[in-house]
């Protein structure tokens, strides 16, 4: 009788700390022993001389079956997860996106019955909290008893943004209970403007998207983000990171001693302000908040994910 369900053998195995070849035993569903030239009864055994094999990826920013600008994104939990299975990743942590008058209790709800009987691997939630009040902030202490102890908050946005002593109240109340703020940083009065003076010129060509929220605008935000999340000696999360102007605020940050984390994605990684002049109106496929940068902005990110700078990449997936 076979004492394993699975072994892989003479794969490429790529631990937390260490790249090294060997063996892999898996039994009921879980890796049971890892080894070099493991002879094993195994039901079932799989050659991966010249592979890889990880553990399995956590994406912890995603936005499946997300309402946004009048329409929804396109991936569900059904979709979406099998997509990230595909990929390797098997968990995922998506954004409940508070509706106007929602509880937070009741976001939570609506998300699991979006994901109820879809998903094929596992999943959390993080709080999106997009009309925040005084009662929703009483609220926030419950949701993390409750196991929900992460919560996004907007800078940017008209009818999403919070005004930055509502920050710092949730910045506050998340310290004392155990739990963590993430922020989208953008200057929002930069933006607004910038997009007015745009269209008024006539300016609607992708491209402008980017020009409207130069780095600067991340970089300021994040600075004061960063500096009321100190003021109150709060942990803070920074989420999709994509400029050398909000990676400087993490980095000072950090190097201080304060608990400031910051996520880049892929596609800040790999593209860049140059894929807006692709020609006709190719350049639209790009369009997200913070947009694409100037190349020169990579190999930072690239530099600081190495130097535990910056501590995770997620793929803001939202198709």
């Amino acid at each position: 009788m076979a004492d394993y369900d699975l072994l892989i053998k003479g794969g490429t195995i790529v631990t937390a700390g260490d790249i090294y070849a060997g063996d892999v035993a898996v039994k009921d569903g879980k890796v049971a022993l890892i080894g070099k030239e493991l002879d094993l009864p195994a039901r079932s055994v799989i050659d991966a001389r010249g592979k890889y094999l990880l553990p399995g990826a956590i994406d912890v920013h995603t936005h499946l079956e997300m309402p946004f600008g009048g329409t929804v994104s396109s991936d569900d939990f059904t979709t979406g997860t099998i997509a990230a299975a595909c990929g390797g990743t098997t968990t995922i942590v998506d954004f409940a996106i508070q509706g106007k008058g929602q509880t937070l209790a009741e976001t939570a709800r609506t998300w699991h019955q979006k994901a109820e009987n879809k998903a094929v691997i596992d999943y959390g939630f993080h709080i999106a909290v997009t009309d925040m009040t005084d009662d929703i902030l009483a609220e926030m202490p419950q949701m993390i008893a409750d196991g929900y102890p992460t919560f996004k908050l907007f800078m940017t946005y008209d009818g999403l943004r919070v005004n930055d002593d509502v920050l710092m109240k949730a910045l506050i109340l998340t310290k004392e209970h155990g739990g963590l703020v993430s922020v989208h940083a953008e200057n929002y009065y930069i933006i607004d403007y910038l997009v007015k003076k745009f269209l008024a010129e006539g300016r609607g060509e992708p491209k402008y998207h980017a020009l409207s929220r130069p780095p600067l605008a991340e970089g300021e935000a994040t600075g004061r983000a960063v500096k009321l999340a100190k003021l109150v000696e709060a942990p803070l999360y920074i989420v999709h990171l994509s400029c050398q102007e909000a990676l400087a605020e993490v980095v000072a940050a950090r190097e201080e001693g304060y608990p400031v984390m910051a996520e880049p994605c892929p596609q800040y990684l790999l593209l860049s302000y140059d894929n807006y002049e692709e020609e006709g109106f190719a350049g639209a496929k790009y369009v997200m908040s913070p947009p694409l940068r100037p190349k020169e902005n990579q190999a930072p990110l690239w530099q600081a994910l190495a130097k535990n700078r910056l501590q995770v990449t997620a793929t803001d997936h939202c198709p």
